[in-house]
């Protein structure tokens, strides 16, 4: 975990703080503005960036093209910001998906965040965003973006707290896993990468406390019902503590270790997000940033129940309990 980032960090928290938060940070800006982002389609965000633009701000936007099953959700976007006079690019083509969910703001501060710049991630899913201002994590996201954005080679400095993919973000996600010592509180929708889930069992066996809370089947595609279930199935009986929210969709991404530190960013626990996408994750130990995600962690788990996995083999189960099906809120 790389040290002294507690005084640079404050937390967001979806739906508890929404859209306005974000336009907060945008109207903040008074010379640039960097947004990678996996899907943007707010009215109030796209609404902020024009008045940046209009009161001279310099902004950059780059927006996945298309998601893995083909939707392109961003084209009505990209013609739009054109339309403002706003320099907007497709992501890299070096990844077949950006999921990465970032906005720098002035040089001087980041958002990186589990959310879409969409009103149903602002108003109807758990979700968290971490806004950084420590100067090695900025310069770190920008250079991330200037990679992109020119389509050169992107080699992170993995010291900084940031957790980047498609290369690093396994192993760094497994060491946060390696350390827990006491507790270990997971929040994510997929698992569907073996050698995560090996570390989460190794964790239970060594005395840890683990507590999953899951997203049951909603929003998880059907290829990945398969691991997602049967990884659920296998935690529980090696005494994992699982759970499947239901007060809020859940799309957060959250690994939270003996209340201490947290690691939290665009990726699923996932082969794809680890080896193929581009995605960006943080790792925190700023007290106010723990604290409020114990506390939206631990009313989540208060309102949650008890899940017991159906067997992913037979699907007459899989709809049992489940929040109605949403064909655009999907894990990708």
């Amino acid at each position: 975990m790389a040290e002294g980032l507690h005084s640079h960090q404050r937390l967001l928290v979806m739906p508890d703080d929404g859209c306005a938060a974000v336009e907060a940070l945008l109207d903040q800006a008074g010379e640039e503005l960097l947004l990678k982002q996996f899907k943007l389609q707010s009215p109030q965000v796209l609404d902020a960036l024009r008045r940046a633009r209009e009161r001279g701000v310099k902004v950059r936007v780059m927006l996945n093209p298309q998601t893995s099953g083909g939707e392109r959700w961003n084209d009505e976007t990209f013609a739009m910001l054109q339309g403002w006079d706003i320099e907007v690019a497709w992501t890299s083509e070096a990844f077949p998906v950006t999921h990465e969910k970032s906005i720098v703001i002035d040089r001087h501060s980041v958002l990186i965040a589990t959310f879409n710049l969409v009103d149903k991630h602002f108003t109807e899913s758990r979700d968290y965003g971490v806004i950084s201002q420590n100067r090695a994590v900025v310069d770190q996201v920008i250079a991330g973006f200037e990679a992109d954005w020119h389509r050169t080679s992107f080699d992170p400095d993995l010291s900084v707290g940031l957790l980047w993919s498609s290369s690093h973000s396994r192993g760094q996600m497994a060491r946060i896993i390696d350390d827990s010592r006491q507790s270990l509180w997971i929040q994510h929708p997929k698992f569907v990468d073996a050698v995560i889930l090996e570390r989460i069992i190794s964790a239970r066996e060594r005395g840890v406390s683990v507590k999953v809370l899951c997203g049951g089947k909603h929003g998880i595609s059907d290829w990945d019902i398969y691991d997602t279930f049967s990884s659920l199935r296998l935690m529980e009986r090696f005494g994992v503590s699982v759970r499947r929210q239901k007060n809020l969709k859940l799309h957060a991404k959250l690994i939270l270790v003996d209340g201490e530190y947290a690691q939290t960013g665009s990726m699923n626990i996932d082969r794809s997000a680890f080896d193929l996408r581009r995605e960006l994750g943080i790792e925190s130990d700023s007290p106010e940033v723990i604290d409020r995600l114990r506390q939206a962690f631990q009313t989540d788990w208060d309102l949650s129940k008890h899940y017991k996995a159906p067997d992913p083999l037979d699907p007459k189960y899989h709809e049992e309990g489940e929040l109605p099906a949403d064909p655009h809120f999907v894990h990708d």
